[in-house]
């Protein structure tokens, strides 16, 4: 059998540019964008609708946000424990497959909260009852039909039942109602599978989808995406490897579908918590020393690599970014500044 080829490190952040759709062609409609990930980490709203847009021909804030709203892509919790995109038609069954882990793992904060089954039991009820035909409800109204039913929301316990709600398959998040984001019943908002696929597929399904979108990543790498036990990520590997090609960084075996070669160029203006960043486990091949533990800030990207950090402050007619170069970087900010004016429909200066 030969031998993996070798990759540099240089050529695995070009490659991971590339599969990750910040270089190369981009996206034709948010849905497909969102798809081709299997999940996008959308714990910020704003940075998620950002993260997605930029990887979508012509995508502005307002288009990202319809999507949502025309229920093509969906928010919810499906893994980790944190709020992800997700594709409609994936919602049910990626949930199903990764979010009982969660709520296993959970228990003991919830026994903290004193959510037990007939807590859960009575809250599924009481909110179906509320959100039945179609109705949308704000966090805050969801926590007063709580609260009316004796079950206080106090605390964090409100987000705790919503969240645990939603890892059951009883809710997801529905349309923004101005800038208040709405839950609705996730059967009523995303009709169910009419044939669910087993487990076995939708893990090999999984695994496909990841390290086509991810890779090179490893198989570590896939189970810190996941929230997978390492055995289960491994088992998903298998069966999509047939699909995958392996090759060797530093020694290590990294998978992918296989992007085209390009070099790594361009500057990006990547949101908290986006892909490129969050999504493995090891981030040392972008970014340097304690640095690389933090996958969650507003990062600039300067040839596939992590530069500085970002902010942005939003005035009537601008959006004003103040970036925060490491040591001696020096970073040409026009163009990327250009397409997140072009994304906000305001113009985008710097401080």
């Amino acid at each position: 059998m030969a031998r993996p080829r070798r990759l540099t490190r240089a050529e695995l952040v070009a490659a991971r540019l590339a599969t990750q759709r910040l270089t190369g062609a981009p996206f034709a409609s948010v849905g497909a964008a969102v798809a081709w990930f299997g999940a996008v980490q959308a714990q910020d709203l704003r940075g998620a609708l950002w993260g997605i847009g930029q990887r979508v021909r012509g995508a502005t804030e307002a288009s990202v946000e319809q999507a949502f709203a025309m229920r093509a892509i969906v928010r919810t919790w499906p893994m980790r424990g944190t709020l992800h995109a997700v594709a409609a038609a994936d919602v049910h069954e990626l949930v199903g497959l990764l979010a009982p882990r969660v709520l296993a793992r959970a228990a003991g904060r919830y026994r903290e909260l004193a959510i037990d089954e007939r807590v859960l039991g009575k809250a599924r009820d009481v909110l179906a009852a509320a959100l039945a035909g179609g109705v949308t409800l704000t966090r805050e109204e969801l926590y007063a039909t709580l609260a009316a039913a004796g079950i206080p929301p106090t605390g964090q316990r409100g987000i705790h039942i919503i969240g645990a709600l939603a890892m059951q398959r009883v809710l997801c998040l529905g349309a923004l109602r101005g800038r208040q984001q709405t839950f609705a019943l996730l059967d009523d908002w995303i009709a169910p599978p009419q044939q669910p696929r087993e487990r076995d597929e939708l893990l090999g399904e999984l695994a496909r989808r990841y390290f086509t979108s991810h890779g090179p990543a490893t198989i570590d790498d896939f189970a810190w995406w996941t929230g997978l036990p390492l055995g289960e990520a491994r088992r998903a590997h298998s069966i999509a490897r047939a699909g995958l090609r392996e090759v060797s960084i530093d020694g290590a075996p990294y998978w992918y579908a296989g992007a085209r070669r390009t070099a790594a160029r361009g500057v990006h203006l990547l949101p908290p918590w986006d892909e490129y960043t969050v999504a493995y486990r090891d981030r040392t091949a972008i970014v340097d020393g304690a640095r690389a533990a933090n996958g969650l800030a507003p990062v600039i990207l300067a040839g596939g690599r992590v530069a500085g950090t970002w902010t942005r402050r939003l005035a009537r007619d601008r959006v004003i970014v103040e970036p925060r170069l490491f040591g001696n970087a020096r970073v040409a900010l026009g163009p990327a500044l250009a397409r997140y004016g072009a994304f906000l429909g305001k113009p985008a200066a710097l401080r």
